[in-house]
């Protein structure tokens, strides 16, 4: 019996731990989502709110913001395709790793790096845009 109770509690405790991760997880893709959606919309206000204060700091205003977009990160802003892959937590902050197919038909994936705010949030950090040779989501 005490066999069967030890088993569970590990299981119980590996459920608990896993769900923190889960939820992390859900929240990262969330905020990844909503910027992709307003860019969808051209709702560069919005858009700009998921950024990470320091990159809010660096632009300045939603415009510098789009401008940046505009001029390196198509494949973001007007994707064919969207797939979340894993989520890196190895490092100091976690990284969501995200294959698009660009509106170029080409693959890439991009590496965002996130940041938790004070108020539970998260918000995006900064992007790495990588080129793949897969074109499968």
């Amino acid at each position: 019996m005490r066999s069967i109770l030890a088993r569970f509690l590990v299981l119980f405790g590996l459920l608990l731990a896993a769900f923190p991760a889960a939820a992390q997880e859900a929240e990262i893709r969330s905020t990844i989502s909503r910027q992709l959606d307003a860019f969808q919309r051209d709702d560069w206000q919005e858009a700009f709110t998921y950024a990470s204060p320091v990159l809010r700091q660096l632009f300045g205003t939603p415009e510098r913001f789009r401008d940046m977009v505009l001029g390196g990160y198509r494949t973001v802003y007007r994707p064919q395709q969207v797939s979340f892959r894993e989520l890196d937590l190895s490092g100091q902050r976690p990284v969501q790793i995200v294959f698009f197919i660009g509106p170029d038909g080409l693959a890439y994936l991009a590496a965002y790096e996130m940041e938790l705010q004070v108020d539970g949030s998260w918000r995006i950090a900064g992007v790495q845009m990588i080129r793949a040779a897969d074109k499968a989501v």
